[in-house]
């Protein structure tokens, strides 16, 4: 008897553990989001390190210095939100919905953010980072060079170009369906 006759619930023993395994190996990537969890306690011991530095010298720092590590907060927290993100998007994507015992304990957006959400949300991300990056650049500008001024305009230009795109593949994509 071939395939096309037999039935999708009398499938053979070898192909539904094989299906099996392949459903079951999204497990594998847990361990990965642990690891990205262990990279947002990694971003808190630093953002409460430099917290810690501001107060510290707040009395002695200039007001560009003070931008400049009020900034370096804000990158770490940009960077901790998309962390925080790609956890919870990735999670509940590709392994399984997050339980927190009720709709009213869930945050509006879990669930919600599919994979094309994620890309634009991480290269908005990205280029909020890189934005800043350039900022602190040029609230350095008596110690910074031409040349490393360049790069950082360069690459961001590179991030903002970047996201322009994949947004308007997206956009593309969607009129496609």
């Amino acid at each position: 008897m071939d395939d096309a006759r037999v039935p999708a619930r009398q499938a053979s023993r070898p192909e539904c553990l094989i299906e099996r395994a392949i459903f079951g190996s999204r497990w594998l990537l847990a361990p990965i989001y642990l690891g990205l969890i262990f990279g947002l306690a990694a971003l808190l011991v630093k953002f409460a390190l430099r917290t810690a530095n501001l107060v510290i010298h707040i009395l002695s720092a200039s007001a560009n210095e003070i931008t400049i590590s009020i900034l370096s907060l804000i990158d770490l927290s940009l960077m901790a939100n998309l962390l925080l993100m790609v956890i919870f998007a990735g999670y509940e994507s590709f392994i399984s919905r997050i339980d927190v015992g009720g709709d009213a304990a869930r945050l509006d957006w879990m669930g919600r953010i599919g994979f094309g959400d994620l890309k634009l949300k991480l290269m908005a991300s990205i280029v909020a980072i890189s934005a800043i990056h350039v900022l602190e650049g040029f609230l350095e500008i008596d110690h910074q060079s031409d040349r490393v001024l360049a790069w950082l305009v360069g690459i961001h230009m590179t991030f903002v170009l970047s996201a322009v795109l994949l947004a308007l593949m997206d956009r593309m994509t969607a009129r496609g369906h």
